[in-house]
């Protein structure tokens, strides 16, 4: 390496610093201090001294806000913590029982703080933050894995990618947190692409979800982007509070809701949601609620989470914003599982920054009930990110003639008999060969965050089911018998089937848990299929379990428990399932140390440990043979108990499981290294 002049590295380091300062200036507290012309001119001395030493470029330079090369991928990344979604709400009564509910849950007689703060209709981030230094950005994607967006990240001013760190301890830390665009750029941004002829995006939360995942970040660079801080993780910091981390969050450097507020009683709650319903527009931004949240981090732990969503938080949605439109017709769609879907085609009408043309029915029931006919003019609602729906009709303006609705007694797209069990709302085609449910199956099989076989999108399911290829998923791992005469398809050739064959093959390495999910069986997501997967090995366990089996799992209730039992006692299923082991799909769960002392034993951690982080103990229990799960069932042979157990101590109490303190779990691992 070349000497460099250490005055030219100390004129580098100034012109960062100051930089930085003037980027948090300007774009989170809104307090610039220089004019443009004096910024810019200060970043091309910067970019002057990087150019003729680019050794000395770092990627916390804020030369890296203009965008690198072009991206090929996004890769995926697995939270450290999962990404969880909330359930929502509309009513005052849902908003008391939420209270109730938490009340109930906690031991003794806990007092209970909630903070709220406003919802910002935007997409999700993930940001990790290594000794005070952005190392990695990821999207919410499924909850449990997003992809990785870190390049384009770097482009967004409001994003540090130098933390001001205030406390050694929070150098190391993950930031939470949802990137949107201002009504007002958006508008901005807009009118430019109209006047390109170009085409328009149709939302600020659309548009910044594209954004995200442009190849190019030079252009993200171009893009007014926001992102505002919500969550702070820090595995080296005694977190207490999340009213107490939104300030953390502020002294670090971050955009944080300057709206969040701190209650004792649910009274005030539910008098700040209403308050933000009667003001949102006065933002420049879009929000679609507040967020409820229990403000103990130790009280969150011990309510923990159900499925997706925690216990201890609630979306409290406004009212839907709602148009006059007409309704043109009423299209059936099949899905994947056979269920029949009447959807709204609507004379397209604008609502709450969105064009709309087509909208939810639900069911007969509902169409029955509100006695929708077509032709009608119809008011149709729509609230954040929720799918528009029909909510009335304006019989006064129903013109002469127009008769009611009649469900159709056949598949819209086998000809099949319609089937409507006594106790469902929905109509179901039972065919299973049905080819809008055979290429519905397979895209979900192939999807990312399920098999994520590359080359096998909806256009290529379509032509291999209707040129009668396959029929169903274990047919794609005999496809290769077919690579001949599949190159002489219209616009195919050798080179696009080994890509197509190539990505099954490689399909066959997911794991468990994604086989698990990909199989589609009624609402198993990808966070149950890994909560199963945690408590069942194999494939061949969840075939022979009893359902009352399935729901001693904390996160699996009736429903989804009967939907596992029906779908692996079918006998086609099964029939699928057979060809896939065959074809050497992984269908259990990766064998442990055999040779550990702690082989052959499932854990459950709950509680603060004291000498150690629950990861810590997680690490050495399977570090020694034993399997860690997140939930207490039959299954769990021992129960770690830390301080403040909650409700997973009660369990194991109940279904007999061994406990063991922290001393005791440190005594069996000081055996085990001699």
């Amino acid at each position: 390496m070349k000497s460099i002049d250490p005055s030219v590295i100390r004129k580098l380091e100034k012109l960062r610093k100051e930089l930085h300062r003037h980027d948090y200036l300007y774009y989170v507290l809104a307090e610039p201090e220089i004019s443009d012309e004096q910024y810019d001119k200060l970043m091309r001395e910067l970019l002057e001294i990087e150019a003729k030493y680019p050794e000395l470029i770092t990627t916390d330079s804020p030369s890296q806000r203009v965008g690198g090369e072009p991206m090929k991928e996004f890769p995926t990344v697995i939270h450290s913590f999962p990404m969880l979604s909330l359930s929502n709400t509309y009513s005052e009564e849902d908003i008391r029982d939420f209270d109730e509910r938490i009340k109930s849950l906690l031991p003794g007689s806990e007092r209970v703080n909630y903070t709220c703060d406003l919802k910002f209709d935007g997409v999700s981030l993930s940001l990790q933050y290594k000794n005070g230094i952005l190392i990695l950005a990821a999207t919410r994607g499924d909850g449990t894995q997003g992809d990785v967006v870190t390049q384009n990240v770097r482009t967004i001013r409001s994003i540090l990618l130098r933390l001001n760190v205030v406390d050694n301890s929070l150098s190391d830390c993950e930031v939470r947190g949802e990137v949107i665009m201002d009504r007002a750029d958006f508008q901005r941004m807009n009118e430019i692409k109209e006047l390109a002829g170009e085409k328009l995006f149709a939302n600020p939360r659309n548009s910044v979800a594209g954004t995200l995942k442009l190849q190019d970040s030079k252009i993200v660079a171009t893009r007014p982007l926001k992102f505002y801080a919500y969550s702070l993780i820090s595995p080296k910091q005694n977190l207490k509070s999340h009213y107490e981390n939104l300030q953390t969050l502020k002294r670090l450097g971050f955009l944080v809701d300057s709206n969040a507020k701190r209650f004792d009683k649910i009274d005030g709650v539910i008098e700040h949601w209403k308050e933000w319903e009667s003001k949102r527009d006065t933002l420049p931004y879009d929000i679609d609620g507040i967020v409820v949240k229990v403000d103990l981090l130790k009280q969150q732990d011990i309510l923990g989470t159900i499925a997706k969503s925690p216990r201890w938080a609630i979306a409290c949605k406004f009212t839907s914003r709602k148009a006059e439109t007409k309704l043109n017709d009423i299209r059936l769609q099949v899905g994947r599982t056979g269920t029949i879907t009447p959807v709204a085609d609507l004379e397209p009408v604008f609502i709450g920054g969105t064009t709309v043309s087509r909208a939810s029915l639900y069911n007969e029931d509902y169409i029955r009930e509100k006695d929708i006919r077509i032709g009608d003019m119809v008011i149709v609602e729509r609230g954040g990110d929720v799918i528009p729906k029909v909510t009335s009709v304006i019989i006064e303006k129903r013109l002469k003639g127009i008769k009611p609705f009649t469900f159709p007694t056949k598949c819209p797209e086998c000809g099949s008999k319609l089937i409507r069990f006594e106790d469902e709302a929905n109509y179901f085609c039972e065919n299973t060969e049905c080819p809008k449910q055979v290429r519905g199956r397979i895209e979900h099989w192939a999807a990312r965050g399920a098999m994520d076989i590359e080359g096998l999108g909806e256009a290529v399911v379509d032509r291999l089911v209707t040129n009668n290829f396959i029929r169903n998923v274990a047919d794609l791992y005999d496809l290769k018998k077919y690579s001949e005469t599949l190159a002489e398809l219209d616009r195919w050739g050798n080179r696009s089937v080994k890509k197509l064959l190539d990505g099954i093959e490689t399909s066959k390495q997911q794991p468990f848990h994604r086989v698990l999910y990909a199989l589609g069986i009624r609402h198993v997501g990808s966070t149950v299929a890994r909560i199963l997967v945690e408590n069942y090995s194999s494939i061949d366990d969840l075939l022979t379990s009893p359902q009352e089996d399935l729901q001693t799992i904390h996160e699996i209730g009736p429903k989804i428990a009967e939907s596992i039992t029906v779908f692996f006692h079918d006998s086609h299923n099964r029939k699928i399932i057979e060809r896939l082991k065959k074809s050497g799909l992984k269908l259990n769960s990766e064998k442990r140390k055999a040779t550990g002392i702690l082989s052959e034993k499932s854990f459950v951690i709950t509680g603060t440990l004291l000498t150690m982080t629950r990861d810590r103990a997680k690490e050495l229990i399977e570090e020694n043979g034993g399997k860690v799960a997140s939930t207490v069932s039959k299954n769990i042979d021992i129960l770690v108990v830390g301080e403040d157990a909650g409700s997973k101590l009660d369990k194991a109490g109940k279904l007999g499981i061994e406990l063991w303190d922290e001393e005791k779990l440190l005594l069996v691992l000081k055996i085990r290294k001699g």
